[in-house]
């Protein structure tokens, strides 16, 4: 399809009231955008605005009609018991059909519940990526990572751009958003 996969205009964006905005941007297929900002400046709010958990004040958010949106929040749900193996999680998203990067692996048969931070939220940024999504929305993907985790999520995110597949990246480490994305847009509090 012709456009923009995602298309945010003139965004202004709260709850009881606005807390960011105006902000424009725009994702095409196969680009990786970040939502860079410090903490506080509104990013979690302006992926509210796009999947509809905030309230838009003025301005627009479009997606294209008929695509799959992949989300990963800043803080997965995390229950203290999980008798799940990461290969039934990544069953369950749909995430099993393609190649599991080679630092997941050995995660597929242990328990969610038995999995460091960091490979918990690797685990599910993969789940966005590796599902059928056309539109995947990361909100700090690097949360609870290590140097390590944080290089495979590298690699991960670079090489699903051969997939064509939008991707918004919101974060307030600024190397981290240089390192792998085509494009950045400044948040401001």
């Amino acid at each position: 399809m012709s456009g923009p996969i995602l298309e945010v205009d003139s965004l202004v964006a709260g709850y009881k009231k606005p807390v960011v905005g105006p902000l424009s941007f725009h994702l095409d297929d196969g680009e990786i955008v970040g939502l860079a900002g410090p903490n506080g400046a509104g990013k979690s709010t302006i992926l509210g605005a796009i999947i509809g958990t905030s309230r838009v004040f003025s301005g627009s958010v479009r997606r294209r009609p008929g695509i799959r949106v992949g989300i990963q929040s800043q803080a997965p749900v995390r229950l203290t018991e999980m008798p799940v193996t990461g290969k039934d999680f990544l069953h369950i998203t749909g995430a099993d059909r393609h190649a599991v990067p080679e630092a997941l692996r050995p995660l597929l048969p242990k328990r969610l519940d038995l999995l460091s931070g960091g490979q918990y939220q690797l685990m599910n940024v993969w789940a966005c990526l590796g599902c059928s999504a056309e539109l995947v929305l990361l909100d700090e993907p690097t949360n609870n990572m290590d140097p390590r985790a944080t290089a495979t999520l590298l690699d991960v995110l670079h090489a699903s751009r051969e997939n064509g597949r939008g991707v918004l990246v919101i974060s307030h480490e600024h190397e981290f958003l240089e390192e792998v994305c085509t494009r950045l847009v400044e948040v401001q509090p």
